[in-house]
C-alpha cells in the first residue's frame, strides 16, 4: 500500500463523517421543501404510505451519494495539491 493512501485514511474518515452531517442537513431542508412536513418518514412509520417512505428514501440516498463523491473528490484533488501524490 503507497505511503499517501495510508496517510490519507484519517484524512478520509474525517472528510466522511463531515459529509454524513452536511448531508443529513441537506436531507433535511429537501424534505421540508418537497413535503412541507418537518420531518421526513421513517420505514417503520404506520401513518405514512409506501409511496412517501419511498420517495423520501431516494431523495435521501441521491443527496448522500453526491455529497460523498464532492466531499471525496475534493479531499483527493487536496491532498494532490498539497503533496503531489493522488492518495487513491
Amino acid at each position: 500500500m503507497k505511503a499517501s493512501k495510508i496517510a490519507y485514511k484519517p484524512v478520509g474518515m474525517a472528510l466522511g463523517a463531515l459529509a454524513g452531517v452536511a448531508a443529513g442537513g441537506l436531507f433535511k431542508q429537501a424534505w421540508k421543501v418537497v413535503s412541507h412536513d418537518e420531518d421526513a418518514p421513517d420505514a417503520t412509520d404506520e401513518d405514512r404510505g409506501w409511496r412517501e417512505i419511498l420517495l423520501a428514501a431516494t431523495l435521501q440516498g441521491a443527496i448522500f451519494a453526491v455529497v460523498k463523491a464532492a466531499v471525496d473528490r475534493g479531499g483527493a484533488v487536496a491532498t494532490r495539491r498539497l503533496t503531489g501524490a493522488w492518495p487513491g
